[in-house]
């Protein structure tokens, strides 16, 4: 029997086996591609779905963002029209005054096309009709704007510079309205000053006197009072004296006044208080005038009133140098000029000089200062021809205001205080038998009175 040998059953098996298995290779090589397809076919599939979604996104944040600049440029044309409308509306108003028809129709025009293009702009953003370049219009919209707010400013220069040449003219008129009342103030001021003045005492009489001819002789004299006033408060300016410091030695105190120009009342209170000095005797300042008896005082001083009121005090003083009213003119001007005033007003004493030499000086100064001592001298000669004689009184410092016997030049107070007091007496007051002239006081500031002080009667 023959052997069987290993050799030649192993190769028929093996050859099976290696079919076999590449036949399960393949097919598992299969499913793996299958599956493979598989998830490249979903890849595929979850990518499109993405790509679309994006693109939805991207076209709706585009509608968005166009809707959006279509309504701002539409915003943008309608305040354009507006601004527009309103500088319209500023250049018919500058047309109105001075009256300019083409202005006016200009401007009538141009609101009505601004209101018509409202109008359209009104209709489109109903029917949501936008234009194809909002870029560019919305540019155009806000150029328009800017013109239309240049334009309005310009007719509202040109409407300021023509109010600011009417008040150009309007101030030249009343420059010129207040020179010519200037000129007559002062040409009326002279003629008061002059002794034509009094005419109105030409025809007067002793025995037709009454206190309504006194009153009239002391309000011309205040006038020729405060006339001297302002002569020394411009000397005083001119000189660069400091007219606080002045006021101050004058009124002996701290002052408080109401107003800065009330400070010349204190140096009018000075100037009366000099002035009138004495006023109550018959001498009047000239303790060596001889004067005749009791029985003829009146008689004397009414012939010395009638005299003298006519004239001017120039003349007189060089026509009589050695009458009483010029030694009266020389003692009050040396009492009431301070040689230090003089020397600081015109740099010498030769004024003074020719006064105590028994002459007068010619300066326009001592001839303002003659004219109102002649019109105090005029005063006390007329209050001593009335009979009983005419009293001067002065108010005391401190006292409580009295509508009786006083008269306020600084009415403010009186609003302001329930019980005013008295800083002091500009002009003095007079009694003429039951008559009462009221004095002329100035009222303290608030809780200044009880600082006062009294002063001393004339």
């Amino acid at each position: 029997m023959e052997t069987v040998k290993p050799s030649a059953v192993t190769p028929s098996k093996s050859k099976w086996a290696r079919a076999f298995a590449k036949v399960l290779h393949i097919r598992s090589l299969s499913k793996i591609a299958q599956v493979d397809r598989l998830k490249n076919a979903k890849v595929d599939a979850n990518l499109n779905y993405e790509g679309n979604t994006l693109s939805k996104s991207f076209n709706k944040n585009d509608e968005e963002l166009q809707e959006k600049m279509a309504t701002e440029t539409l915003l943008a044309k309608v305040f354009a029209s507006l601004s527009s409308v309103k500088a319209s509306y500023v250049q018919l108003q500058y047309a109105q005054s001075p009256y300019d028809p083409d202005e006016i129709q200009a401007a009538d025009r141009l609101l009505v096309s601004e209101l018509k293009t409202l109008s359209e702009l009104k209709q489109c953003y109903l029917n949501k009709q936008f234009g194809p370049s909002p870029e560019r219009e919305f540019l155009e919209a806000e150029s328009k704007e800017l013109l239309s707010v240049i334009r309005a400013y310009e007719f509202m220069g040109k409407k300021l510079e023509l109010q600011l040449r009417l008040k150009e003219s309007e101030i030249i008129f009343l420059r010129e309205k207040l020179e010519e009342t200037n000129r007559e103030n002062m040409s009326i001021e002279k003629m008061l000053n002059q002794s034509g003045s009094l005419s109105v005492l030409d025809n007067l009489h002793i025995s037709g006197l009454s206190p309504s001819h006194f009153t009239t002789v002391l309000r011309h004299t205040v006038r020729s009072i405060r006339s001297f006033v302002k002569l020394i408060v411009n000397e005083m300016r001119s000189a660069g004296w400091e007219i606080d410091a002045s006021v101050n030695v004058i009124t002996e105190q701290n002052m408080v006044f109401w107003n800065e120009d009330h400070k010349c009342f204190a140096i009018e209170s000075f100037v009366c208080r000099e002035m009138f000095d004495s006023f109550n005797s018959p001498n009047f300042s000239l303790p060596n005038e001889s004067l005749p008896d009791k029985s003829k005082l009146q008689k004397l001083f009414f012939g010395r009133f009638s005299e003298l009121k006519s004239l001017k005090a120039k003349e007189f003083l060089a026509f009589k140098p050695r009458s009483p009213f010029a030694k009266f003119c020389r003692v009050k001007y040396l009492k009431l000029i301070h040689p230090k005033m003089e020397s600081s007003f015109f740099g010498n004493l030769n004024q003074r000089n020719f006064l105590n030499t028994g002459e007068f000086p010619d300066t326009n100064f001592f001839t303002s200062f003659a004219e109102m001592a002649k019109r105090v001298w005029l005063l006390h000669c007329l209050a001593f021809s009335f009979e009983p004689q005419a009293f001067i009184f002065q108010v005391e410092k401190g006292c409580r205001f009295s509508d009786v016997y006083m008269e306020c030049v600084n009415d403010e107070i009186l609003v302001e205080e329930s019980e005013p007091q008295v800083a002091f007496t500009v002009v003095p007051g007079f009694r003429i038998g039951k008559t009462i002239i009221q004095s002329q006081v100035y009222l303290s500031a608030p809780n200044q009175g009880k600082k006062l002080t009294a002063t001393k009667q004339r």
